[in-house]
C-alpha cells in the first residue's frame, strides 16, 4: 500500500472529464488564430497575392525595423539599469528599483499622447522652452516618436528579468575580477553580462513580440506597422486586412518560439548560495551614472505623470473657474471607471477558472492532454489583442452560432479578454497546484472526502493566494487593453482606455488627463503589489 502510494503521483490515473475539458479549452483558446488562418484562405481568398504586394511588405518593413529598433534599445536601456541599480554602489538604488518598473502602469497610447500633447505648441515643454528662448521643440510623429514611446514603455520587460538574474550572481565571480585589476566596467562586460546572456535574450524577444502587437502608440504616432494597416483595412478592405492578420500571426508564432527557447535556458530563479553580491564602485563614473539613470526614471514614469496630471489639473480649473464645462462630465469618468473594473475583475475571475482544469492535468496528473492544452494557452500570449479582436467581430458578423452563443455581447468581450491574457495566469496556477502535497489527498481521501470536498477543503486554501496573483496580473492587462475594448465592447460600453483614447484623438485632452490619471492610480497600486513588492521579495534580505 505504502509502495502505491509513492508512486501515485507520477501514475495517477487522470479523470477522463478533465482530460476532456483540457482538450476542449484548447481549442477554444486557440480559436481566434485558427478561425482568422481560415478565413484567409477560404471563400476564393488569394492571400498568395496579398501577402506578396507592396501594400502588405511595406507595413511589414516598417513593423519589423520599428520592433528591432525597439528591442535593441530596451536591451541596452534595461540591461544598463539593471546593472547599476543592483550592482554598484549608485546612490538611492532602492528608490531607483522602486521607480524603474513603472512604465508597466502606462498604456502605451496614453505614453504616446502624454509626449505628442506636451511637445505639441500649448503643451507644457513647449511652455517652459519658450520661457528660456526656445521657440519650437520637436513634434514626435512617425517612426521616432514610436520608439521612443516603445522604448520607454517596454524596457521594464528587460530590465525586471535581468535585475533577477544580476541579483543571483555569485560576488566571488566580480571579486576575483576585480582581484585581477578590472575596473568596474570591465567587470560587467566580462562577467555580469555574459551570466545575465539568457534573461536578456528572452526580455528582448519579449519586447519584440510586445512591439510587433502595439496598436495605440502607433496609431496615434501615425506609423503604418501591420496593426494600424489592419485596423484601417478592416473594414474597407477585408481580404486585405486577413492577409496582413495572417502575416502578423505568423511573425508572433516565430518570436514566441524563439522566446520558450530562451526561456527554457533561464536558471529556475533560486538564489544562489553564499555571501551576498559584491557592489562595484562606480569612481568617477558616478555623477554621469546617477544622471543617466534619473533621466530614464523621468522620461519613462516622471514625465507621463506630470502631463497627464497637468491635462487633468486645467481641466478642473476651467470648470470651477472660468466656467466652461468638460464635454466628458464626472459622472462619465466614474461610470469608465466602474466599468474597467468590473469587467476587468470578471475576465480575470473567469481567466483562472479556464486555465484551472489545465492546470491540473499538467501540476497534478502530469497528463500529455495536459501539456498540450498548456502549451496551446501559453501560445495565445503572442496572438496581438488586435487580431482576437478582429477573429471575433468577423465571426460574430458571419455565424449563426455565434450569436447564439454570445447574443449577449458582455459575454464576447469576456470571451477576447480571457483568450487574450488567460496565460498570464496560467503559470501561477501550475505553481499552485504543484504547491499542495499529495500526502493531504491521501489522508483526505482515507477518511472518505470525495473529489469536490477536497477541492475545497484542500485545494482551494493552499492555492488561494497564488490564484489570487494570478488573477491580479490578468485584471491590471484587461485594464489597460485598448483593441479588443474598441472592437468588441457594445455599444454605450466604454471604459476608461476606449475613452482616453477617443478623447485624445478628438483633441479634448483634459478629459483624456481626468481618466488617464484615474487609470494610472489604479494601474500603479496593482503594479506595486504584483511586480514591485514580488520583485523586492524575491531579492531577499539588504545587504547591511
Amino acid at each position: 500500500m505504502a509502495t502505491t502510494t509513492q508512486a501515485e503521483p507520477a501514475g495517477r490515473k487522470t479523470p477522463a472529464l478533465l482530460r476532456a475539458g483540457g482538450l476542449v479549452l484548447a481549442f477554444v483558446f486557440a480559436f481566434p488564430g485558427i478561425y482568422l488562418t481560415y478565413r484567409a484562405f477560404g471563400e476564393g481568398a488569394d492571400p498568395g497575392n496579398l501577402l506578396f504586394s507592396e501594400r502588405t511588405l511595406a507595413p511589414l518593413w516598417r513593423t519589423l525595423k520599428l520592433a528591432a529598433a525597439v528591442s535593441a534599445g530596451s536591451l541596452v536601456m534595461g540591461t544598463g539599469l539593471a546593472w547599476l541599480t543592483h550592482r554598484t554602489d549608485l546612490p538611492g538604488r532602492r528608490i531607483w528599483r522602486v521607480v524603474l518598473p513603472l512604465p508597466l502602469v502606462y498604456p502605451t497610447f496614453l505614453g504616446a499622447a502624454a509626449f505628442i500633447r506636451t511637445l505639441n505648441p500649448g503643451g507644457l515643454a513647449n511652455d517652459m522652452l519658450s520661457g528660456v528662448g526656445v521657440g519650437t521643440t520637436p513634434e514626435l510623429r512617425g517612426f521616432f516618436g514610436a520608439w521612443l514611446v516603445l522604448l520607454l514603455m517596454c524596457y521594464p520587460y528587460v530590465y525586471i528579468p535581468v535585475a533577477a538574474r544580476l541579483r543571483q550572481l555569485p560576488s566571488s565571480l566580480e571579486e576575483s575580477a576585480r582581484l585581477l585589476g578590472d575596473s568596474a566596467l570591465a567587470a560587467f562586460w566580462r562577467i555580469s553580462l555574459p551570466y545575465a546572456a539568457t534573461a536578456i535574450g528572452a526580455g528582448t524577444l519579449l519586447v519584440f513580440l510586445y512591439t510587433l502587437s502595439d496598436f495605440g502608440a502607433v496609431q496615434l504616432m501615425r506609423y503604418d506597422t501591420l496593426t494600424r494597416a489592419i485596423a484601417t483595412n478592416h473594414l474597407a478592405d477585408p481580404p486585405a486586412a486577413l492577409a496582413l492578420s495572417l502575416m502578423l500571426l505568423v511573425l508572433a508564432a516565430v518570436v514566441v518560439l524563439a522566446e520558450r527557447w530562451f526561456s527554457r535556458r533561464l536558471p529556475d530563479g533560486s538564489r544562489a548560495s553564499g555571501p551576498e553580491p559584491a557592489t562595484l564602485r562606480l569612481g568617477r563614473w558616478r555623477p554621469l551614472a546617477t544622471t543617466a539613470v534619473a533621466v530614464a526614471a523621468f522620461a519613462g514614469v516622471g514625465a507621463p505623470l506630470v502631463a497627464l496630471v497637468d491635462w487633468a489639473a486645467g481641466g478642473v480649473a476651467r470648470t470651477f473657474g472660468d466656467g466652461r464645462p468638460l464635454t466628458v462630465d464626472y459622472s462619465r469618468v466614474a461610470d469608465a471607471t466602474l466599468n474597467t473594473l468590473w469587467v476587468s475583475v470578471v475576465a480575470a475571475i473567469v481567466a483562472v477558472a479556464a486555465v484551472l482544469p489545465i492546470a491540473f492535468l499538467v501540476g497534478r496528473y502530469r497528463s500529455r492532454a495536459g501539456w498540450l492544452a498548456h502549451a496551446v494557452v501559453i501560445s495565445t500570449f503572442a496572438v496581438p489583442g488586435l487580431l482576437i479582436a478582429l477573429s471575433m467581430r468577423f465571426w460574430t458578423l458571419r455565424s449563426d452560432i455565434a450569436f447564439t452563443l454570445f447574443g449577449d455581447t458582455f459575454a464576447l468581450l469576456i470571451f477576447a479578454y480571457i483568450v487574450r491574457f488567460g496565460s498570464l495566469a496560467m503559470g501561477v496556477s501550475v505553481v499552485a497546484v504543484r504547491s499542495v502535497p499529495d500526502r493531504l489527498h491521501d489522508s483526505a481521501r482515507l477518511l472518505g472526502a470525495g473529489p469536490l470536498r477536497r477541492f475545497f477543503t484542500i485545494d482551494m486554501p493552499l492555492m488561494g493566494p497564488a490564484l489570487l496573483a494570478g488573477a491580479g496580473l490578468v485584471l491590471l492587462s484587461v485594464m489597460k487593453e485598448l483593441p479588443i475594448s474598441l472592437l468588441i465592447s457594445p455599444l454605450g460600453f466604454s471604459t476608461l482606455a476606449t475613452q482616453i483614447f477617443g478623447s485624445f484623438e478628438d483633441a479634448f485632452v483634459a478629459e483624456a488627463g481626468l481618466m488617464g490619471v484615474t487609470l494610472v492610480a489604479m494601474s500603479f497600486l496593482l503594479t506595486w503589489f504584483l511586480v514591485v513588492r514580488r520583485q523586492e521579495q524575491a531579492s531577499g534580505p539588504e545587504r547591511r
